[in-house]
């Protein structure tokens, strides 16, 4: 494994994506996107678990370069990032790495913050073939009823932010116009894929769900 950094150029000013590269040649690549944290030591490590399963990993910094300290900073972080810049950054670094390495279509996994745009650049962005959220936040029904890619939506029964009733609302909104969503529940808390939290990582549920992840990504890309 190897890897890269590639210039992301936006409206709101320059950044980066960091790429995990497998040692073997390939086009399939998954987007990695960040907890509300940043792209720390955490994140490039996920996509270094992709980059060992085969795929190209690359994660664009929706927060130019800045890491969180704590969680204050981390929710502030989050709520200065508009959406539509987080979408753009994204764009940026899929057309990146479509010039860099051939890539022609993506598929997307986010944690936390980074789940909410997972799920919302599978709606709107072209080029995205399979989505792998985990508990983020869900766009407007107007926008969630486009979805068209394979998606597998991970949750946590004791998350007080992507509750059971936000989940519920998805799987109501999933039936009324049959997207192709498969909901992952866990009996943990929110961040439970995060082992670097032990208040709340959950080994057991993690592993289940990165099993159903790859298995996703590996039919679909």
């Amino acid at each position: 494994m190897t890897n890269e950094t590639l210039a992301v150029e936006t409206a709101k000013g320059s950044s980066s994506a960091f790429v995990a590269k497998p040692d073997a040649d390939t086009n399939r690549a998954v987007l990695v996107i960040q907890e509300y944290w940043g792209v720390n030591d955490h994140i490039k490590d996920v996509a270094g678990r992709f980059a060992n399963e085969g795929f190209i990993a690359v994660v664009p910094d929706l927060y130019r370069g800045t890491i969180a300290k704590d969680k204050s900073e981390a929710s502030e972080l989050m709520r200065q990032l508009p959406i539509e810049d987080g979408l753009e950054t994204i764009r940026k670094a899929m057309a990146a790495a479509s010039d860099s390495y051939g890539i022609t279509h993506f598929g997307i996994a986010g944690f936390c913050m980074g789940g909410t745009y997972a799920l919302r650049a599978a709606c709107e962005l072209e080029g995205i073939s399979a989505a792998a959220p985990f508990y983020g936040d869900l766009p407007p029904e107007d926008v969630l009823k486009t979805l068209t890619a394979p998606t597998i939506f991970v949750s946590a029964t004791q998350d007080g932010w992507i509750n059971p009733a936000k989940v519920a609302l998805l799987e109501e909104i999933t039936a009324k116009y049959e997207l192709p969503i498969t909901m992952a529940k866990y009996d943990a808390d929110h961040a439970f894929f995060n082992n670097t939290r032990p208040e709340v990582y959950n080994e057991t549920a993690a592993r289940d769900a990165w099993a159903l992840v790859i298995g996703l990504f590996n039919d679909k890309l």
